[in-house]
């Protein structure tokens, strides 16, 4: 019953046959190890550079003796030290900050990377196996440490920026943000900020000749490096509370520009809705300059007229471009016949809100929603600056690819002037410091993160100086000087 078992006695082991299995694991194992170390050592060439240096010199002074790296060293030290005095703006990032980024790689963040990670959260554990984030690679400048990290299998951006003020507290930094890849959606950067360089207000910077219109320096970043804003092809929206320091960026605009107002390749046509309080110490660079205000308190209506006026005159210079150019070329090239155009309207609420005469208001708002859809690509700029970004306030806000958010007192602002998700994202303007004017989070069509910034600080002295050496060969405008639309 059951069949006829026979007993096959005890297992044996033949080598003979397990010998080949073992022989492709083992080469297996050996070949991951050195396709790991290659790896490695591709990822930190720095890293392999100091160590093969430092092999070549024991070699050196063992069969030759101590001079010859010796007199290397010293030639060595003396270059570098040549090189910080000379030019110091590239020895800095190029030799400081990269040797801080190997320093703090390794006896920072490498270092409590799996407790950091563990204690917020973005570890996981998998059958008991912990899985970590992965540091790609840390580079630093003056002020942040910027690490580039591999996200585990679902996690997103969100889930890191949630937990940004943990992982400074972890680090020692002031603050930290998160930043996209482009093209690396399981990767992105924290920006760790180490130090704070935007307390301190920013002098103005020497005005280029000939202006970059395409990236106006006009601030400094949380990174201590120079920002710049494109203004040729662009329009600009300023938000801010009272004293945030909407005319730091004007004036920074202004300053960035004025090389180019002075060889009349840019003019400037200024609407200051405010009695000119803003704007009129520098009148004498501007083409035109139309303020608010009747000093007898009488009606403000010719001045609302003006300002239709002002609005339209720049329709038809788009007009005109726009038939000049059709066909011919997608993006206007200033020239003194054909200057860039940028109308700076500090208060853009008395313009769309806030004015009386209905005829222009009407005029007003027909003429700012051409100009905003359609005077980018023909050399027609517009830069509005703005206490409250409501719709209600300003209807057509979504037509600025640039956004400026300074201090503002409600959280909802930052949403509504830099997009949902701003504020989660580290674009807390609402809780910018008073007492730093200027500090502000730029927001750029395509862009996900705002950078923090400080515009830089135009005192009246320094606008005195900018008239007296750009202003005199600024052409004004001329009646008649805007060819009609046929």
């Amino acid at each position: 019953m059951g069949g006829d078992r026979r007993d096959t006695g005890p297992v044996r082991l033949n080598i003979a046959r397990v010998r080949l299995p073992l022989t492709a694991v083992v080469a297996a194992w050996v070949g991951r190890r050195l396709a790991a170390g290659v790896w490695w050592v591709l990822r930190r060439p720095g890293a392999v550079t100091v160590v093969g240096l430092v092999l070549v010199a024991l070699w050196v002074t063992v069969a030759h003796g101590p001079l010859p790296v010796l007199a290397v060293v010293a030639v060595a030290g003396s270059t570098l030290l040549i090189w910080s005095h000379v030019h110091p703006g590239s020895f800095a990032p190029v030799v400081v900050w990269r040797a801080r980024g190997l320093w703090r790689a390794g006896s920072v963040y490498r270092w409590a990377w799996q407790p950091a990670m563990v204690a917020t959260g973005l570890a996981m554990r998998v059958d008991g196996t912990e899985y970590l984030p992965r540091i790609v690679s840390v580079s630093s400048t003056q002020s942040v440490d910027r690490v580039r990290v591999r996200m585990l299998p679902g996690q997103t951006q969100p889930d890191w920026a949630t937990n940004g003020q943990r992982l400074a507290q972890t680090f020692g930094a002031v603050d930290c943000r998160t930043r996209s890849v482009p093209g690396k959606v399981h990767e992105l950067v924290l920006w760790f900020l180490t130090a704070d360089p935007l307390t301190r207000p920013v002098a103005p910077f020497e005005p280029a000749d000939p202006p970059a219109l395409k990236g106006l320096p006009v601030a400094k970043g949380e990174d201590g490096q120079i920002h710049r804003v494109r203004l040729l092809g662009a329009h600009l929206l300023v938000v801010g509370a009272t004293g945030a320091g909407k005319g730091s960026v004007l004036w920074s605009l202004i300053n960035a520009l004025s090389a180019g107002i002075r060889d009349r390749l840019v003019q400037v046509w200024a609407i200051d809705p405010k009695g000119g309080m803003e704007l009129a110490a520098g009148a004498d660079m501007f083409a035109r300059f139309v303020y608010g205000g009747t000093p007898d308190g009488g009606d403000d209506t010719a001045y609302e007229v003006q300002f239709a006026q002002v609005l339209e005159d720049a329709v038809t210079v788009m007009r005109r471009r726009q038939a000049a150019l059709r066909g011919r070329a997608r993006l206007h090239t200033p020239t003194t016949d054909e200057p860039l155009i940028v109308v700076i309207i500090d208060e853009l609420a008395s313009l769309t809100a806030y004015i009386n005469d209905r005829d222009a208001k009407r005029r007003i708002t027909a003429a700012l929603s051409l100009l905003l859809s359609q005077g980018r690509a023909v050399g027609v700029s517009v830069v509005g600056a703005v206490q409250d970004p409501r719709k209600d306030i300003i209807s057509m806000r979504d037509l600025f690819p640039t956004r400026i958010l300074l201090r503002v007192t409600e959280p909802e602002h930052v949403a509504l002037t830099l997009g949902q998700g701003a504020r989660d994202r580290g674009a807390t303007a609402d809780l910018i410091d008073d007492a730093t004017p200027g500090v502000a989070y730029i927001g750029q069509d395509g862009v996900p993160e705002a950078a923090r910034v400080r515009f830089t600080h135009v005192t009246d002295d320094d606008i005195t100086t900018l008239v007296q050496r750009y202003a005199p060969r600024a052409a004004a405008l001329l009646p008649g000087a805007i060819a009609a639309v046929s």
